[in-house]
């Protein structure tokens, strides 16, 4: 970021990576959302630091996304269909998201429609970290 920064310009927008992970306990998951939770954290402290060169700072939170890389999770067709069962019904829309989903949310946050929008974590999860 801090070779980044000087090529930005002011008044644009960045937008990082988080997880749910961050905001909910997960087995397994400790090294990982305490790294989303970092992420978080620096969303908060760049939208301060960044705030005289109007940049806006957001990060966006996903919730379970059906991508190529859940089958890189090393499991069996059989541990894949229960693992997305498993998830799927924790979330309250009854699905896994979608890229274009996330990549919908970004585009928003990179956009002027978002032009008041800073320092937030947009969850993008179908609810899962919200109950």
């Amino acid at each position: 970021m801090q070779k980044a920064l000087p090529l930005l310009l002011d008044g644009g927008s960045i937008i990082l990576n988080a997880s749910i992970a961050a905001s909910k306990g997960m087995p397994g998951m400790s090294v990982y959302s305490a790294t989303k939770a970092a992420v978080r954290s620096f969303a908060r402290g760049w939208t301060v630091d960044l705030k005289a060169r109007k940049i806006r700072v957001n990060a966006i939170s996903p919730g379970p996304i059906d991508t190529p890389g859940v089958k890189s999770l090393g499991l069996t067709e059989a541990q894949l269909e229960q693992f997305k069962t498993d998830i799927v019904g924790a979330v309250p829309l009854a699905r896994m998201g979608r890229a274009d989903e996330i990549a919908s949310a970004a585009l928003f946050l990179a956009s002027d429609d978002s032009s008041y929008v800073t320092g937030v974590e947009l969850f993008v999860d179908g609810g899962m970290a919200q109950i």
